[in-house]
């Protein structure tokens, strides 16, 4: 009978030990989901983020056009009049 018991507590030990492994398990998996779910909710934060930096990308963007077009205006505007003066000044000295 010794035997017979000895051999019981062998296997309740090993049970409790495979309990315990079990357990342990169940914690490390719910520690991933959490730190599944975190990411996840930072990833979603980085796509919106992403997703501003590009809208505001395409505005500036197209403000620097605009500016430019108002440079380049700007320039020939002020070319154009100086080569008016320029023609003006010619004229005026070739007339005797």
């Amino acid at each position: 009978m010794e035997n017979g018991k000895s051999r019981l507590d062998k296997t309740k030990e090993e049970v409790e030990e495979v309990k315990e492994i079990m357990l342990d398990n169940l914690n490390k998996a719910n520690e991933r989901s959490d730190k599944l779910t975190d990411l996840e909710g930072r990833a979603d934060e980085l796509l919106e983020k992403g997703k501003a930096f590009e809208k505001k990308t395409k505005e500036l963007k197209q403000q620097k056009w605009w500016e430019n077009k108002k440079m380049k205006v700007v320039l020939i505007s002020i070319g154009v009049v100086a080569a008016i003066i320029i023609i003006g000044l010619i004229i005026f000295a070739s007339v005797p």
